[in-house]
């Protein structure tokens, strides 16, 4: 570094600039013990059993909980947002039954390695120009980022439990840069959502047993990404044709007629999954679904969780022609995807035509056996 150092505040402002050069949407510090009740309100979801398979969440609190147990080191925190914001409603596809719902974060490359590749750019950046050590998050790290960014100001944790941003409504990324340096914070950000409930009332499986508190046990996002398992019976017919996440919560807030557009960056989406055809979908075995999700965040949950949620789909689709696409499936190697077949032949075949089925095929597996068992019983 050469010539005088600039003021903190200056620091700063020009750090801010620089983010915004990269396409963030926007840029805040916060200290990191700005946000005292981050552990009781991570203590109480735990608690109550909230989060699901997503034993991660539960490893070490208060790891996640103070960011100076993640780094003991960390002085400031800079807290940035990346605006994806849809051109048009992603909710439209729900009435294309024949076709599968991608939440609209996961229709182009993977935002974790878009965004940290900006971060690492910004943190050298300011490593450059102030000295100082860095570490930088992208949603893989014990990190809390909702209500750290709320505490820096770019917005507050809504209802949905999502961050919610007066310039950008729902639909942001976050991450943050970790520093050793002492830089000024921004002031917090309070709630603006009032009396609306959109959010909760958009859920189709009611995950929200209160505002501001998710059960991601019935969270659609969680169902289809996270959980490893057969989907819950009860909640199938809720999940319609989501097929990777759902931005039913997000889509419906108000904030985001609010948005702007423009110079920030946003994640252009492939043309091949905006509406994927769920026929052509269940044909795809672990070659070409590497193939298809190729650099998209789908990739990471693996082809039998996938090929599981697209039945799903098939299921609740209404077409009885795809009904051959799910009984191919029955011999899948995967008890996961055989056992959603079963379930997706169920409600397209007639009772008869079930049971006739049913009286073909065995399946030694208990849960796929199972599944049988219930389809039949549905179709007595």
């Amino acid at each position: 570094m050469t010539g005088e150092a600039p003021t903190p505040e200056a620091l700063v402002a020009a750090l801010k600039a620089e983010a915004r050069k990269l396409g963030f949407a926007d840029c805040a510090l916060v200290r990191p013990d700005a946000v005292p009740l981050l552990a009781e309100r991570l203590r109480i979801f735990l608690a109550d059993g909230h989060h699901g398979d997503m034993g991660w969440l539960a490893a070490d609190p208060q790891r996640r909980a103070r960011p100076q147990v993640l780094w003991s080191d960390v002085r400031s925190i800079v807290m940035l947002t990346l605006n994806y914001g849809p051109a048009r409603d992603p909710r439209a596809i729900l009435e294309r039954r024949e076709r599968g719902a991608i939440s609209v974060y996961a229709k182009g490359d993977d935002y974790h390695d878009l965004i940290k590749t900006r971060l690492k750019v910004l943190a050298r950046w300011l490593m450059a120009r102030a000295g100082g050590d860095v570490k930088v998050f992208v949603d893989t790290a014990a990190v809390m980022e909702k209500p750290l960014a709320q505490g820096a100001g770019l917005g507050w944790q809504g209802k949905h439990t999502n961050l919610v941003s007066r310039a950008y409504g729902s639909w942001l990324f976050l991450g943050a840069i970790f520093t050793t340096l002492d830089l000024p914070p921004d002031a917090a950000e309070h709630d603006h959502c009032g009396a609306c409930r959109a959010c909760l009332d958009a859920c189709p499986t009611a995950a929200f047993p209160a505002p501001y508190r998710l059960d991601a046990r019935r969270c659609i996002s969680y169902l289809t990404i996270e959980h490893k398992g057969p989907i819950p019976s009860e909640l199938r017919e809720r999940m319609g044709n989501r097929i990777y996440g759902c931005d039913d919560c997000l889509a419906v807030c108000p904030w985001n007629k609010f948005a702007r557009t423009g110079a920030e960056m946003k994640l252009a989406a492939r043309e091949a999954l905006e509406a994927p055809r769920l026929d052509a979908l269940a044909r795809l075995d672990d070659t070409g679904f590497r193939s298809l999700f190729a650099k998209s965040a789908v990739k990471r949950i693996g082809r039998d969780r996938f090929m599981r949620n697209v039945l799903i789909a098939i299921g609740n689709s209404g077409e009885a022609g795809l009904a051959a696409e799910a009984e191919h499936l029955l011999d899948d190697a995967s008890p996961l995807v055989r056992g959603a077949a079963v379930w997706a032949l169920s409600r397209l075949l007639s009772g008869e035509a079930f049971a006739t089925l049913a009286g073909r095929r065995h399946d030694a597996d208990p849960q796929v056996a199972a599944e049988w068992s219930q389809g039949l019983e549905r179709a007595a």
